[in-house]
């Protein structure tokens, strides 16, 4: 096992969970398997307990972990699925030494925190490093593990003693120090200053750890002689500086590691040089320039109670932005405080007020998100019934859905008392209840967490099409409160239909408005599982019919369902992604006709690293194709759809093969610059 430390210098907040996600990235495109593990150096077991002001949103993991933040940007950019126990806080280091010396496993010896607290967290990290979390079987092969705040914090100075001696422990070769450290520019003579870096490498040697990579934070590229000073004096090569400036998102920062060469020194420095390859990060390339070309918008209002931080909602600004990116919208977010929208701010703040209503009305759909706690519940109330009332694409989560089902019952079934026990314990009709199996004196680790199945009992709802028209989906929980079940056949009957349970049939999951364009609440959270290039299939309608697509998308042949790598054509007619697909004419070819003329033959690899091959006749493969450039689409022996560029064909016996130069989806761009470098429009490259 390799191991790769990422700190952090200087100040908090450079990126340190960005720089480790895309270290994955690089390493992962070099063929080799990755893990991550955070260290938060608090005293609290999780974050379950912690506010979002305190610490940005709790992400939660398959397993019902609640863990920070960085683990769900591990989860996005890895596309893996990490454990509660990839997260290592202080409190639990202590608790589970604790525990030992209360069963006596110390044998009567004086705890102290070293060793026992600095072996404990070297165990743990050997431990957790094993555990696979691509879904494949056996350990991964290097493990990116970052260390929480920076060099010099008190809090921190037991795990640094701990990775010092790991560090030795596991010896030269599997073990790399990267350090992320800030390089102002002072505005007053416009100078990248190295100070603050040299002292941030001068503390972490100090403490026994010494950097082999200096990832510098900056605005602009570090100029040469900079880069050549910091070498100097902090005992670092030139070639293992690099910079990690500025960019439009943060879908760049891989593509910045490799042209910058990371990957090389990463690779030396554990080495790796014998089962590395030369990293292939197009995928990434293509995703970074569409996000940057994007032109037309699509406006969603996010009304909740956290929004002084976005990072309270990361996770969902993530969900949205990889729904936009697929529905080729350039995404805007109008942060909306929910207190802002009730009658009180309209009496003490009237402009406030009517600057968040004119946010809402002029919002092409509209999001609550999850939450807890009664402040700005009325604004959400209002929110939910503005979107419901003047048909605007509305999106419920968790405490969303919650609201949605107290607005309905207040406006629809005429129950003005309506209201969940969460905020009114004492509520006549309590439409929202708390879960028996709850607690209410205890907070941490007691709600319903993790990933659980949700059964579609209407199957021709949108959401149900919108998921690929599957039985059930599993998707992530975390709450105390749910619909009141006594009450679900007086919803149903004034028009709410409850479309996903659970597999007792009585916790709704999943609630629609069939005769709304799109009303949705749901009571897991979808943004945990949303990733680049396969967005939330919720997230995904939301912006589908925040900008006039949803007809399409749910028009798609249901059995071309996940199939289709993410595409969407110029004119946003064509989405694909988990839980989307294209409608009848790809964007490169027309579906049906590719899958019946093309699937015949053995999908194979001749073993050349990027060449794919599929026999074919001349007489199917001679239709339509261009004498120099060709994007063709076809169907594997597993069902999964590729669409390949080709350069030529080549006859091997009786019959020719394609031999293409990549196997990915064509992006926007190209297929622009295909069509104007031949003469064609777009829709007299849909047969090729």
């Amino acid at each position: 096992m390799k191991y790769v430390l990422v700190t952090g210098g200087v100040v908090s907040g450079l990126g340190k969970g960005v720089t480790a996600s895309s270290i994955g990235v690089v390493l992962k495109a070099c063929g080799l398997r990755v893990t991550s593990i955070k260290i938060d150096p608090y005293l609290n077991t999780d974050a379950g307990t912690m506010s979002p002001f305190e610490h940005g949103e709790v992400f939660v993991l398959d397993d019902g972990g609640e863990v920070d933040l960085d683990l769900g940007n591990y989860e996005r950019f890895l596309d893996i699925k990490l454990t509660r126990d990839n997260n290592i806080t202080t409190g639990k280091i202590y608790q589970s030494v604790i525990d030992k010396e209360r069963k006596g496993d110390y044998l009567g010896k004086t705890v102290q925190v070293v060793p026992h607290i600095t072996d404990a967290i070297q165990e743990w990290i050997e431990r957790v490093a094993v555990i696979p979390v691509d879904g494949k079987e056996g350990p991964a092969d290097v493990c990116v593990i970052e260390l929480g705040g920076t060099i010099g914090d008190i809090e921190s100075m037991p795990f640094i003693e701990a990775l010092g001696q790991f560090s030795y422990r596991v010896g030269p070769g599997n073990f790399c120090l990267v350090h992320v450290s800030l390089v102002p520019v002072l505005n007053v003579v416009g100078e990248q200053k190295t100070k603050p870096t040299q002292h941030s490498v001068r503390g972490l040697r100090g403490l026994g750890l010494i950097p082999n990579i200096l990832a510098c934070r900056s605005a602009k590229p570090l100029e040469e002689n900079v880069k050549e000073k910091l070498s100097q004096f902090c005992h670092v090569p030139v070639s293992n500086i690099i910079t990690l400036y500025d960019v439009t998102n943060i879908w760049h920062i891989p593509l910045l590691l490799k042209k910058q060469r990371a990957h090389e020194a990463l690779i030396k420095v554990l080495d790796l040089q014998r089962v590395a390859k030369e990293p292939m990060l197009e995928e990434w390339m293509t995703r970074a320039e569409i996000y940057d070309t994007l032109q037309d918008s699509v406006r969603i209002a996010m009304v909740g109670k956290y929004t002084g931080l976005s990072d309270s909602y990361l996770s969902v600004l993530k969900a949205l932005l990889h729904a936009s990116v697929a529905c080729r919208r350039k995404l805007v977010v109008d942060w909306i405080a929910a207190t802002d929208l009730e009658e009180n701010t309209e009496i003490e703040a009237p402009e406030v007020h009517k600057r968040a209503w004119d946010l809402l009305k002029a919002a092409d759909g509209v999001l609550v998100p999850g939450g807890f706690g009664d402040r700005g519940v009325k604004g959400k109330i209002l929110a939910a019934k503005y979107a419901r009332e003047n048909k605007v694409p509305y999106l419920g989560i968790c405490l969303g859905m919650q609201i949605a089902i107290i607005e309905f019952a207040r406006s629809v079934l005429n129950l003005p008392h309506a209201n969940s026990t969460e905020f009114d314990p004492d509520t006549t009709t309590p439409c929202v209840i708390f879960m028996p199996e709850g607690s209410k004196t205890h907070m941490g680790g007691t709600m319903r967490l993790g990933s659980r199945r949700t059964y579609f009992d209407v199957s021709s709802c949108k959401a149900a099409k919108l998921y690929g028209n599957v039985s059930y989906v599993d998707e992530r929980h975390r709450h105390r409160y749910e619909v009141n079940p006594h009450m679900v056949p007086e919803f149903e009957k004034a028009g709410l239909a409850f479309v996903g349970k659970d597999e007792t049939r009585k916790r709704m999951e999943i609630i629609e408005l069939p005769s709304h364009p799109y009303f949705i609440g749901a009571q897991f959270h979808p943004e945990f599982k949303s990733r680049p290039g396969k967005p939330s299939a919720l997230f995904l309608g939301l912006i589908a019919a925040s900008s006039g697509q949803l007809d399409t998308l749910l028009r798609a042949p249901i059995h071309y369902f996940n199939l289709v790598p993410s595409h969407i054509s110029a004119n946003g007619s064509h989405i694909t992604s988990n839980g989307s697909v294209p409608t009848k004419s790809f964007q490169n070819g027309n579906l049906k006709k590719h899958t019946k003329s093309l699937a015949n033959g053995n999908f194979h690899s001749n073993g050349n690293a990027g060449t794919v091959m599929h026999p074919c006749t001349i007489e199917k493969m001679k239709k339509g194709i261009h004498p120099q450039l060709q994007w063709i689409s076809y169907v594997t022996q597993t069902g999964r759809l590729i669409n390949v560029m080709m350069t030529r064909l080549h006859r091997v016996g009786r019959v020719y093969q394609l031999r293409p130069r990549r196997q990915m989806a064509p992006t926007l761009g190209q297929i622009a610059k295909f069509n104007l470098r031949y003469g064609l429009k777009n829709e007299e490259n849909t047969e090729k």
